[in-house]
């Protein structure tokens, strides 16, 4: 329409923008058709806000009723992600205020796509403000360019994440309404934002997971009536590996999903995101209750209150109930995929709407829900306009929420847009100064690591995150990795590297795990430097990623690995039984030296044998490790030499029906470490015969109790198929089974049990250690009341209790691993030398000596004690926050349980959890390098003396444990 061109007339421009509303609507025509569905698929005119109205009838561009035959939010109609790809094809070839583009693929082959909405003259200069924001994005880039010009000549970009869990179910669709909405509408405020900003839509985030759960939602729950009924809401799996972890992902960058979301960010430099969620009533919009992650900037910590304030009072102004701010979510956690922005200087926030799994209409009730203490129903400073205890909600009230609140964010960027890049360019700036006037001024990566193929992971994993990392490439620290602080991700930096302060006094509990110091998580040494003590000639920049060859000294036909629970040494076991019949591995089991090697070699140490020479360097360099080569065979130390050849056990991974979340986690990462396995179910569990076909069955942490272990999802619902049709393509993958309900009922759990007793091991990960004691698989093991701990995700103290059980192989005494809500076990006294791993350094009390008086016996003189000064204690805590941490000091953290022939490895803890904690894996990979040797000696066995022995002892071969 000329009226709203770039070139009107100065009378015309001042025209108050409520008339030029008016003339609007009069010039352009509304699809009255798509305005009566609206109000009739709403159940109350107070969640129908007026934004959301009058969507354009326009003549060329299809509007989604013209393209599907339906509005979006039609009761039980959601289109698969081909049919909404497809829409937003159809509008780029209709209109040139939109483009698509592949971002990259899942790991089922289904494209992610990127829609950019703009003017005319944004869509022609699209590469040209890509290059303005990453001036911005980096200060040190700008010099001497004037700052308020690059401003004026840059385009704010605002990036709208939908479809990340994917039960939530509103966003996909709603967004197709809101691109053909920003296209088509010459309303003033859409015509703002059009001129003032481009905008980014991942209409679909987590494509694997939409079309499951849109035939999930075909197959099985459009027909439900209630919505609390009991049945899954969801299919059992989203992606290939996670579930709604997908959204906890951001600082490992493992899923495609999340890779994606990096791709984008880096391109585009948002400087502000919207990642679309569904969970409380009514619509709650991200600031969060506190405390703050301890890194992040000021200005972002305003922006999200502003913003927020912003978006609630426009939606009040159009009469909208139940829409908060504050009392939920935290704001300390940033492994969130809306924190890839607040990581980077860019504003990261979120939208939590009422939403029902699907496209159906329920009565729902909201009198027992609470957020930060208050009822979900009260009026309070955050929430001005609260919702009745009951309310009636229909798909499209859902979608009419998000959208209003998401037209609200984009009038904010589109009216405040030189302020937001402004922030953008300062929060750089800020970092920067940081980094050059406060302290540390670097980290360092010394070259010398415990295992420093896991040192370069790191850096790797830093480099990801856009944070610079040089190397040493002369001088005395040659090798050494430096990370300088003076640098735009500066604070991203330090939140990374350095240990995480959570208050204990939080008033409210944290939203997710407090911890996550990569260097413990990785095992690392990472030193925080206060000056930087290099020349800065001989520091080189790393422009791609590094990889740490291993390397080999000596010469012989026995090469030594000293182990150190090295990340990749299971990996190379797995290699090497491909290389030729002769080459084997072998465990020594007690302290030994080789003859012309220096080193006392500690339990668990592997020698490689039967390689070629050009085979063991392969192996050191692929793997990253070190290797000695000798002729010499070993020599025990202080008590006769103990050894074991390796037999790499057939492993598999069981998953429930009714919770594969962290199932997923470990299948990931078996893949990523190459470790063979097969993923069985409730069905293999009842089939039986588990011996003959497996030697090791791990099941990963799983939420609930042993009646959700042994029964699963309720039969009631059954027969419940998840199988893959013509119908429902997306069904039976990664598993599928013709009914999921009823689990493995008293029969498969005692096939279980007789897979241990007949020499099997069984390895159990956190929650489901209690569940397999609690279903009668062992009963040594026992739970232990702990009321008052709160342990959420922290790093902590451990302590080894049995560094000669091959499961502790490569740990020291004292050592961190990370550590979650979960239960506590224990067994009876006379059983602790089952009890491997303890948390904290310090016993039991039942364990402590008992220096008092025996009656029935004669009374001791005391023995004079020499005053020693007592030793320190480690501090439980090293990273996070733990209240009462004396109520877990002591108890195990993994045990060793005998049952039959064979045993369960219970671990109490998970070091699996979320592909984040690799230097606890190895306590995992240990079990399984060692599975038929698990059967420690008595402690008195093993003590040390002082006279070596030579090992003229056969190697042991076992077949059992």
């Amino acid at each position: 329409m000329k009226i709203f061109t770039d070139k009107l007339p100065l009378r015309s421009a001042l025209v108050t923008g409520l008339a030029l509303g008016s003339l609007s609507v009069q010039a352009q025509k509304i699809d009255e058709l798509y305005n009566q569905k609206i109000r009739e698929y709403t159940t109350d005119a107070r969640f129908l806000p007026a934004s959301v109205l009058n969507l354009p009838d326009d003549p060329k561009i299809p509007s989604p009723l013209k393209h599907f035959g339906q509005i979006v939010g039609t009761p039980g109609v959601i289109h698969r992600t081909p049919e909404i790809y497809g829409y937003y094809q159809k509008l780029a070839q209709t209109s040139p205020n939109i483009s698509v583009q592949q971002v990259s693929t899942t790991e089922e082959g289904r494209p992610i796509q990127l829609v950019v909405i703009g003017s005319e003259d944004a869509m022609k200069r699209l590469d040209h403000y890509k290059k303005q924001l990453a001036l911005l994005a980096d200060p040190r880039k700008v010099g001497s360019q004037d700052v308020e010009k690059i401003l004026g000549d840059t385009k704010l970009v605002y990036y709208l994440n939908g479809g990340l869990h994917s039960p939530e179910m509103g966003s996909p669709e709603m967004l197709m309404e809101l691109a053909y909405r920003l296209v088509t509408s010459q309303s003033p405020e859409i015509k703002t934002i059009r001129d003032n900003i481009i905008v980014l839509i991942n209409p679909v985030s987590e494509p694997d997971g939409w079309d499951k759960q849109v035939d999930w939602y075909n197959r099985y729950t459009k027909g439900r009536k209630e919505y609390d009924d009991g049945f899954p809401k969801s299919p059992p799996y989203w992606g290939k590996y996670t579930y709604h972890d997908n959204n906890r992902d951001g600082l490992q960058a493992s899923q495609e999903l999340t890779k994606a979301l990096y791709k984008i960010f880096y391109e585009w430099h948002p400087t502000a995101s919207l990642d679309l969620h569904e969970s409380v009533p009514l619509l709650y919009i991200s600031t969060g209750t506190g405390p703050y992650n301890e890194t992040i900037d000021p200005i972002t910590i305003g922006e999200w209150q502003i913003m927020a304030h912003h978006d609630i009072t426009t939606l009040a102004s159009q009469g909208v109930p139940g829409v908060f701010t504050w009392a939920f979510y935290d704001g300390w956690y940033p492994g969130y995929a809306l924190w890839i922005s607040n990581n980077h200087n860019a504003v990261g926030r979120f939208y939590e709407t009422f939403g029902n799994a699907g496209a159906n209409t329920y009565l729902r009730d909201l009198a027992e829900q609470k957020y930060a203490g208050d009822p979900a129903t009260t009026k309070e400073w955050y929430r001005p306009v609260p919702p009745t205890e009951k309310v009636y909600w229909s798909y499209r009230n859902g979608i009419n929420y998000m959208q209003a609140g998401v037209l609200a964010s984009l009038s904010y960027g589109a009216t405040n847009s030189r302020l937001l890049l402004k922030n953008f360019y300062q929060k750089g700036l800020n970092n920067i100064k940081k980094g050059t006037e406060e302290t540390p001024r670097a980290f360092v990566i010394p070259k010398n690591q415990r295992d420093p193929a896991m040192a370069a992971y790191l850096v790797n994993q830093l480099r990801t995150q856009a944070i610079e990392v040089h190397q040493a490439e002369s001088g005395k620290n040659k090798g050494d990795y430096v990370v300088l602080l003076n640098q735009p991700y500066r604070n991203l930096a330090v939140s990374l590297l350095t240990k995480q302060n959570y208050p204990k006094e939080a008033k409210f509990p944290p939203y997710d795990d407090i911890a996550w110091t990569l260097g413990y998580l990785y095992g690392v040494d990472v030193k925080a430097e206060d000056s930087v003590n290099y020349v800065p000639s001989e520091l080189k920049l790393l422009s791609e990623n590094v990889n740490y060859a291993g390397t080999m000294e000596g010469e012989g036909t026995n090469y030594v690995l000293n182990y150190k629970a090295q990340t990749n040494v299971l990996p190379a076991l797995l290699w090497l039984k491909g290389q030729s019949k002769q080459a084997k591995a072998v465990v020594l089991d007690t302290k030994a030296t080789f003859g012309g090697l220096k080193d006392t070699l500690s339990a668990g140490a592997v020698v490689f044998k039967g390689l070629t020479g050009d085979q063991a360097k392969k192996l050191a360099a692929q793997f990253g490790l070190d290797l000695q080569a000798t002729k010499a065979e070993p020599m025990g130390v202080g008590s006769p030499l103990r050894q074991h050849e390796v037999t790499l056990p057939r492993v598999a991974i069981y998953h429930s029906w009714y919770n594969t979340q962290d199932e997923g986690w470990a299948r990931y990462t078996f893949e990523q470490r190459g470790i063979p396995y097969m993923s069985i179910n409730k069905d293999h569990l009842k089939a039986g015969d588990l011996r003959k076909k497996f030697d090791v069955i791990l099941i990963p942490r799983m939420r609930g109790t042993s009646t959700n272990f042994i029964h699963e999802i309720d039969k009631r619902f059954g027969p419940l198929p998840y199988t893959r049709t013509p119908e429902f393509p997306s069904h039976g993958f990664p598993d599928a089974s013709s009914d999921i309900t009823g689990g493995p009922g008293f029969d498969g759990v005692d096939k279980l049990k007789q897979f241990v007793e007949q020499g099997g091991v069984l390895v159990t990960l956190d929650n489901s250690s209690l569940m397999v004691a609690e279903a009668g698989i062992t009963r040594d093991l026992d739970e232990v009341a702990a009321p008052t701990l709160f342990h959420p995700g922290s790093i902590v103290t451990v302590k080894n209790r049995r560094p000669d059980s091959p499961v502790m192989y490569g740990f020291p005494e004292i050592f961190p691993i990370f550590r979650g809500i979960a239960p506590l076990l224990q067994t009876k006294k006379h059983n602790r030398d089952m009890m491997l791993m303890q948390y904290g350094t310090k016993p039991l009390k039942d364990e402590e000596e008992y220096k008092g008086l025996i009656m029935g016996m004669p009374d001791k003189k005391p023995a004079k004690e020499a005053k020693a000064t007592p030793k320190k204690e480690d501090p439980y805590v090293v990273s996070g926050m733990v209240r009462n941490e004396q109520t877990i000091i002591g108890h195990g953290g993994i045990f060793n349980v005998p049952v039959g022939s064979g045993r369960v490895i219970a671990f109490t803890f998970d070091p699996l959890h979320r592909y984040l904690n690799h230097h606890d894996a190895p306590l995992l990979w240990n079990v399984l390098i060692n599975w038929n040797h698990l059967d420690t000696p008595p402690v008195s066995a093993t003590a040390d003396t002082e006279t070596p022995n030579r090992a003229n002892s056969p190697v042991i071969k076992t077949g059992d444990n």
